[in-house]
């Protein structure tokens, strides 16, 4: 490799979405230099366009305790949960952070900030920007940080390849257009995987690249049989396909209705439940959406909401929103530790790439951007504390086979969306472990280990929770052969 090829950094940020800008800056922050890796121009991430908002015990009535005690019941009796306390403990200093950094949250004339009630929450704790636009508030902000730090070479429209591999460890990241970054710690945050399915809530570049990168590279991936689906997804609207409708809207009062016009479902159960309702009642009836009610709801609360909707011919303060659930957000990917390190050295996951087992087998709602803050903090300043870079060696520097990037063929969307939908049976699990995407095979791996249905994982030849499989975790390694491992 031509030594002009060649980048020296500290850190590799591969992704810029929150979870990698917030990184970036970490490490920046303490002086390391960084080269943060986007696909896209900034601000064009999954990231950008999460209308949720970030969870933090920040009540007066509310406390870290109480934000453990939804995440773990949340999540089906599969939460890591030491992962789950230093996430509900360091959130609130998170938020305070992002405020010193710029970030406006929304509040009242007196400065108290407005906090919103989402599924799964015992109590209001959801702090928003914009209302349903703190994903935009938020990359936009760290974005702009980002680009003014002189310590991080922004390389955008780059593209991760592969892991550079030497005697087992991580020194960097191979590009496709034959550059490569020579480094102590690379942070993979490349987003989630749910854009694999047909029908998802996601941008096209969610395809799991970091977990096919890490997993090559010889690390463990885990849980990837628990994909959420959200319950509220726009249907058969042009130009509108699986635009999700924030929880928080539901938060606020709006209801479900079956064709009848009857509301079916407690609206606040936690998301595996209300898409698992809706399905059941789209199977029952034929139908291919259920309504969503939102008149009631003051369309200023939630602008960019309304603006859409409107855009797509749909007025939601005189008509219900025609919904069912779609693809949304990967609870499994890359096991780190509780700093973001995987099981290949020198190798770090932070956000919707990684499983710490926070989220068990059901995220809480709005815990996804808290993750990212919280995750990618730890993770770039454990990267410091990686060797110095390295030098002239005589064991060489290998590279993985290059991740296939494109976009997977139509067959592998609608075979994982058929067979490893919201509900599951062992043939149709089966049927993928022939197809030729690697992470369809990775996910039947997976959920084909998990004989039971939890949380978002349901088998229908397995349709109750098995006890035996508390805090038990379906991991696969570099041999490709799935174990049953416990955590706690």
């Amino acid at each position: 490799m031509a030594a002009d090829s060649e980048l020296s950094h500290d850190v590799a940020v591969v992704g810029a979405g929150a979870a990698g800008l917030y990184a970036a800056l970490t490490a920046a922050g303490a002086g390391a230099s960084v080269a943060l890796v986007s696909a896209t121009p900034l601000a064009q991430t999954a990231s950008y366009w999460a209308q949720g908002g970030i969870a933090a015990a920040l009540a007066v009535d509310d406390s870290p305790a109480r934000h453990l005690a939804d995440t773990v019941q949340a999540g089906r009796e599969a939460v890591r949960r030491s992962a789950a306390e230093v996430l509900c403990d360091e959130a609130p200093e998170r938020v305070a952070d992002l405020e010193r950094l710029g970030v406006h949250f929304d509040a009242d004339r007196r400065g108290v900030l407005a906090l919103g009630l989402e599924g799964g929450h015992s109590l209001r704790r959801v702090v928003h920007a914009g209302g349903s636009a703190t994903g935009r508030r938020v990359v936009r902000q760290l974005s702009a940080l980002a680009v003014d730090e002189p310590r991080i070479d922004v390389l955008e429209g780059a593209r991760a390849a592969s892991a550079r591999m030497r005697d087992g460890r991580c020194e960097g990241i191979a590009l496709e257009d034959g550059r490569a970054l020579r480094v102590r710690a690379t942070i993979l945050a490349t987003g989630g995987a749910a854009a694999l399915w047909s029908r998802t809530t996601n941008p096209p570049g969610s395809l799991g690249i970091g977990m096919a990168i890490a997993h090559a590279a010889g690390a463990d991936v885990a849980d990837l049989e628990f994909l959420q689906f959200h319950p509220t997804a726009v249907i058969g609207v042009a130009g509108r396909e699986g635009f999700l409708v924030t929880e928080a809207i539901r938060g606020e009062g709006a209801t479900l209705h079956g064709a009848d016009g009857e509301r079916f479902v407690d609206e606040l159960a936690p998301r595996d439940e209300v898409a698992r309702s809706i399905a059941t009642l789209l199977a029952q009836s034929g139908a291919t959406s259920v309504g969503l009610d939102m008149r009631a709801i003051d369309p200023a609360r939630f602008p960019n909401v309304v603006s859409a909707l409107r855009d797509a011919g749909l007025d939601p303060t005189h008509e219900l929103i025609p919904v069912s659930p779609a693809a949304h957000y990967m609870m499994g990917g890359v096991v780190t530790d509780l700093h973001g390190a995987s099981t290949t050295a020198g190798l770090y996951a932070v956000g919707e790439t990684a499983c710490t087992g926070l989220h068990g087998a059901n995220r809480l709602a709005s815990n996804s951007l808290s993750e990212c803050l919280v995750f990618g903090a730890r993770a770039a300043l454990a990267g410091l504390d990686e060797p110095e870079r390295p030098g002239a060696t005589t064991s060489a520097t290998t590279e993985p086979p290059a991740v296939p990037l494109a976009r997977p063929g139509r067959a592998t969307q609608e075979a994982l969306w058929r067979n490893a939908g919201i509900v599951r049976t062992r043939a149709g699990l089966q049927s993928l472990l022939n197809d030729p995407h690697p992470l369809a095979r990775l996910i039947a791996l997976c959920a084909l280990q998990r004989e039971e249905s939890r949380g978002a994982h349901q088998r229908a030849d397995f349709p109750h929770s098995d006890p035996a499989l508390n805090h038990h975790h379906a991991v696969v390694g570099a041999d490709e052969r799935p174990r049953l491992a416990e955590w706690h």
